[in-house]
């Protein structure tokens, strides 16, 4: 399937060009120049998505039921594409990629109504709580506990890499309910209306990358309303997973790291080679640079045919599949991009990745944010369960 737009979709490709161009403020383009990870800088992504919101632009996806735009399957790409050229700072995906969908599809109809309008509008930031210290790719053996007292939960345990849980003021998270039968067979889904219950702390960690992205949350003692909870007692499982299935399937990645590519030709074209001329005239750079370019059209033909609605999106193993390739495609290009800036990624610039930071940076801005983003793409592979479970899980998909 290719999608090519007509001539019909030019006027609308104008109107998105023409808003992109005068609505990012110089803080919000700065923003999406530092960002190094899936989670742009949170004060100014926030704001960012607010001006969306005024157009009806936050949620590209959301039906039209839910506050989306309606737009087609080219009207959406097209969007993508003009978005990531700019290199303006993507949303953040755990409220309008994961627990909006989720509560689409399973929310009770007065979840909905509290819940999506504060994720449409950048009101709310919700922060994931599943990983713990001794359950990760592991998840079903978490042990943050909820016993039932009354009409509430009383939690206590803890949670580990809730990205921005120092900025959130929402939680959707997993909790066991039951030890008995299988440890799957426990765990209930529930949503925290706010990040500062009495007994609850939330401890920033700082990453390979300087940045304080992640997060632990503790709980003692933490009284929520069981009117929280999302599905059934123990059914939280089947929950997760359909949760799992936005996460690692949604969205469009292709345009992003298209422009990722992009930013090393040009700067490759600019740096000179060991051999004479410069690098963009290197066989091996040359080389890379193509399988990486073939790679990333594969998959951006793969998401075409997803975001049109092809039979394979029903397929269990499409969000996995298509969470290995754009993950591991994401390493490879953070790696070519350190190829390119050598040496000059080295220094440690955490200070000036900070938007309206004093400090000036060493160098353009790919050598500012080259070892950063590539320290911060280790994680990748790792997050939304491991690309060894997905593997595991495309194998089981194809059993008879």
């Amino acid at each position: 399937m290719d999608i090519t737009p007509d001539s019909g979709l030019e006027e609308f490709r104008s109107e998105v060009v023409e808003f992109l161009d005068t609505a990012p403020t110089p803080e919000i383009l700065e923003a999406g120049r530092k960002t190094t990870s899936v989670f742009a800088p949170f004060e100014q992504v926030m704001a960012w998505h607010r001006i969306l919101h005024t157009r009806g632009w936050s949620a590209p996806d959301w039906p039209e039921e839910y506050g989306g735009p309606g737009w087609s399957v080219e009207q959406r790409y097209i969007f993508a594409t003009e978005y990531q050229k700019r290199g303006l700072p993507p949303l953040l995906p755990n409220g309008l990629k994961m627990v909006g969908p989720l509560l689409m599809e399973l929310g009770s109809p007065e979840q909905k109504e509290r819940y999506l309008p504060g994720i449409l509008s950048g009101e709310d930031y919700w922060t994931q709580g599943y990983s713990e210290p001794a359950a990760g790719s592991d998840l079903a053996s978490l042990s943050c506990s909820a016993v039932a007292d009354g009409d509430d939960y009383i939690l206590n345990g803890s949670k580990i890499w809730t990205t921005y849980a120092h900025h959130a003021n929402r939680m959707f998270m997993l909790v066991r309910t039951s030890n008995e039968g299988p440890k799957q067979a426990g765990i209930t889904f529930l949503l925290l209306d706010r990040m500062d219950y009495p007994g609850m702390e939330v401890r920033p960690i700082i990453g390979l990358d300087g940045a304080p992205e992640q997060c632990e949350v503790f709980f003692t003692d933490v009284r929520v309303p069981q009117s929280a909870r999302v599905g059934a007692e123990n059914d939280g499982w089947a929950v997760s997973k359909q949760l799992l299935k936005h996460e690692r399937g949604g969205g469009a990645q292709s345009p992003m790291l298209r422009h990722r590519l992009d930013v090393i030709r040009e700067a490759a074209a600019q740096t000179p080679s060991a051999f004479g001329g410069f690098l963009s005239e290197d066989a091996a750079f040359q080389r890379d640079l193509g399988e990486l370019e073939a790679e990333v059209s594969s998959l951006e033909h793969f998401e075409k045919l997803a975001i049109s609605g092809h039979p394979m999106v029903k397929d269990r193993a499409y969000p996995s599949l298509n969470k290995i390739m754009s993950t591991e495609l994401t390493q490879r290009i953070s790696t070519l991009m350190t190829d390119v800036v050598g040496l000059d990624a080295i220094p440690d610039q955490r200070e000036a990745l900070v938007v309206g930071s004093d400090t000036e940076a060493l160098g353009d801005d790919l050598s500012l944010i080259a070892m950063p983003y590539y320290l911060n793409s280790r994680a990748t592979t790792i997050y939304a369960g491991t690309n060894e479970v997905q593997r595991d899980l495309i194998a089981r998909s194809q059993r008879p």
